[in-house]
């Protein structure tokens, strides 16, 4: 529900972007279902009336990860991105997974630039391109960084659902 809701609030611009392609709502809604859970990460960051402002999409694939990211508009700049990337890289680290990459078009400027701003390496060829960054292994102190962004989202989560009730 919620995350189909976020792509959908997505301008048709913004989804093509983030998918690389003119997605309709069925497509998005199709995304949304398939999404392979057991295997996959996704991260999200909520808003004051629980909507989704952000969300990061890590889909391990061997020893490497892909990432997709997107930020509603009128959130950018926030640092929203910077934290949805940094909490997929700390899950990656924890996965023992060696590298993180992300597709982009090359017209996607906005996420060119979180690429190089969070120090992954660009690489531009034609109409797409990619940018990576190489994973240290995780240890006991990401595992414990990682539970307790966890508790921290939870509690954030809980606190605006309790807003909300009033």
């Amino acid at each position: 529900g919620k995350l189909k809701a976020h792509f959908l609030a997505l301008p048709p611009e913004d989804i093509y972007l983030r998918f690389g392609n003119a997605l309709n709502a069925a497509a998005v809604a199709d995304y949304v279902e398939y999404l392979d859970l057991e295997r996959d990460a996704v991260f999200g960051v909520y808003g004051d009336k629980l909507e989704l402002i952000g969300v990061a999409h890590l889909a391990p694939r061997g020893g490497a990860a892909e990432l997709g990211i997107s930020v509603l508009r009128g959130h950018r700049g926030q640092g929203v991105g910077a934290a949805i990337f940094n909490r997929a890289i700390a899950h990656a680290r924890n996965l023992n997974l060696t590298s993180l990459f992300v597709h982009f078009l090359a017209e996607n400027l906005v996420m060119r630039h979180l690429a190089l701003k969070l120090g992954l390496i660009s690489v531009t060829q034609g109409a797409d391109g990619e940018a990576s960054i190489a994973l240290a292994p995780g240890d006991a102190g990401t595992r414990w960084n990682e539970w307790l962004d966890d508790c921290i989202a939870l509690y954030d989560y809980s606190l605006k659902s309790q807003v909300e009730l009033f």
